[in-house]
């Protein structure tokens, strides 16, 4: 499933994020604003990534992308890339089980696993929280 916004030549603006997430603007604009409460100096920025999945939102620090946010209609995903060491730390945290077996069964790369969650609503906000502050802290 690719970004709801497809169009090259547009970058997203926050009025047509907000018409396409809905009611889960709140959720996005809140894991916004805790990963750069977190690290202070983050960047984000727009980033088209071609035809095949449009436009996604990315919060990077100088060397990495911390989160990456996905839009899609009505709701988002978030997506992170994890090295061992934060691999390490999130199967040993507190974080739940689905989202582990995710990670446990994502494909390892030489920049690590990479997962995707869907956020339609706040059920899972802490888990993701705990993600962001795990990959900022490693």
């Amino acid at each position: 499933m690719k970004s709801i916004f497809t169009n090259k030549n547009e970058i997203p603006t926050t009025v047509s994020l907000k018409k396409a997430l809905g009611e889960t603007f709140e959720v996005w604009k809140k894991f916004e604003e805790f990963t750069k409460d977190h690290y202070p100096n983050a960047k984000s920025e727009w980033h088209f990534s071609g035809e095949k999945f449009g436009w996604s939102y990315r919060i990077k620090d100088n060397k990495r992308v911390l989160l990456y946010l996905l839009p899609r209609e009505n709701f988002f995903k978030t997506a992170f890339v994890f090295g061992q060491k934060a691999t390490e730390k999130i199967l040993e945290s507190a974080i739940s089980e689905s989202i582990k077996t995710e990670l446990k069964s994502a494909k390892v790369y030489a920049e690590g696993r990479g997962i995707r969650i869907d956020v339609r609503n706040q059920s899972n906000s802490g888990d993701i929280q705990k993600l962001i502050t795990i990959k900022i802290d490693n």
